[in-house]
């Protein structure tokens, strides 16, 4: 199976769409319910170009009686009920549609509830990050996604962000390259030392990161910075991404796919997948696919699992050239690397040409 990700924008207000997609050979849809702020083209709309999606929102109707202390917001760019109007007119041209929500990247909720996020081991907050660590944000992902279930009556759900966020993949304007971070000092700065994480961790641990991205040593790893603290740290962090997807997974009994990783310390969009959390009631499981060829076909390996689905989250958006013969040779490759499904983003984003090329791609 095919999937394509749109924004419920793409197909509010456009009844050309749903056709539209159709065409290009996808088999479903993956339909953001809940997503972060964004800047967002919108190519074939008939009312506008470019949307700007100022805060984080739930796209169907908010039941305040749902949900505990942390409550998603609604929105004022489309209607309150997107996803339920896009639904209907997708599955109208035959297109089954699955709720692409995420879960721990949520900048408004961050900045209304400063303590249920993620800290730096200098104190600097990450207001886009809800910690899991937090029973409160552990409750909010699994009210969200039984609230996807009843409400957007959707034939499956994609997780994304269902574990910790780091220092990367924020949602306001970055200026943070010119500080030349290498991956480790990232990691370091993706460690969490809110209320609720530091009591899981060494208390040596804060002094040694500190050090460690002001100071860092040339051409260490992650687990060589920390030493024997590394094993300690792993799991407790691990722990957390395994608490919340289980509990996500027990709120709803349709197949969940979810954004994963075969790092043990990933933070951000894709979660680490462990066998502490691999067998907890997944329909499958996609890895990122967005560098080379070569980067994309080594993040389909390491997640091949006999018996378990696996997609391959794969852009037709810039730098890949618009071109059929070229999406279709990387296609194959993850097909051939152990994908047994295609997540291609965006359709909502992506020019006429680069559906065209998608659409060659995928007949080829």
């Amino acid at each position: 199976m095919n999937f394509g990700y749109v924004f419920p924008w793409d197909i509010v207000g456009d009844p050309a769409a749903p056709e539209r997609l159709a065409a290009t050979g996808v088999d479903a849809i993956a339909l953001a319910v809940s997503y972060h702020s964004t800047r967002a083209a919108t190519p074939f709309h008939p009312a506008h170009r470019v949307l700007e999606v100022s805060h984080s929102a739930f796209y169907l109707p908010v039941r305040r009686s749902a949900f505990g202390a942390l409550v998603p917001r609604n929105l004022s760019w489309t209607a309150p009920d997107a996803f339920i109007q896009a639904r209907d007119a997708l599955r109208a041209a035959g297109l089954p549609v699955h709720a692409w929500t995420v879960l721990t990247h949520n900048s408004l909720l961050g900045d209304a509830h400063p303590g249920l996020t993620v800290r730096n081991a200098f104190g600097d907050m990450y207001p886009h990050a809800l910690c899991p660590a937090h029973e409160d944000v552990v409750e909010y992902c699994a009210r969200l996604v039984a609230e996807v279930a009843e409400l957007g009556e959707p034939d499956g759900i994609i997780l994304e962000a269902c574990g910790p966020m780091g220092v990367t993949h924020q949602s306001v304007h970055d200026k943070t390259p010119a500080a030349d971070w290498d991956p480790t000092q990232a990691a370091l700065l993706s460690l969490c030392f809110c209320t609720a994480c530091v009591r899981k961790y060494p208390d040596t641990l804060r002094a040694r990161v500190r050090a460690a991205v002001d100071a860092p040593a040339p051409d260490s790893s992650l687990e060589g910075v920390l030493g024997e603290l590394a094993g300690p740290v792993r799991e407790a962090r691990l722990n957390l991404t395994a608490t919340l997807l289980h509990s996500v997974t027990a709120a709803t009994n349709l197949s969940i796919r979810l954004h994963a990783s075969a790092d043990p310390w990933a933070t951000g969009s894709f979660s680490p997948l462990t066998d502490s959390t691999s067998g907890r009631g997944l329909g499958g499981v996609v890895a990122l696919c967005w560098g080379s060829d070569e980067e994309a076909t080594a993040n389909v390996a390491q997640l091949v699992e006999p018996g378990r689905r696996l997609g391959a989250y794969t852009t037709i958006l810039p730098p890949k050239a618009v071109c059929p013969e070229s999406l279709g040779r990387t296609f194959r490759a993850l097909g051939e690397a152990g994908a047994d499904e295609l997540h291609v983003y965006h359709l909502g984003l992506a020019s006429p040409g680069r559906l065209a090329a998608l659409a060659g791609a995928l007949k080829g």
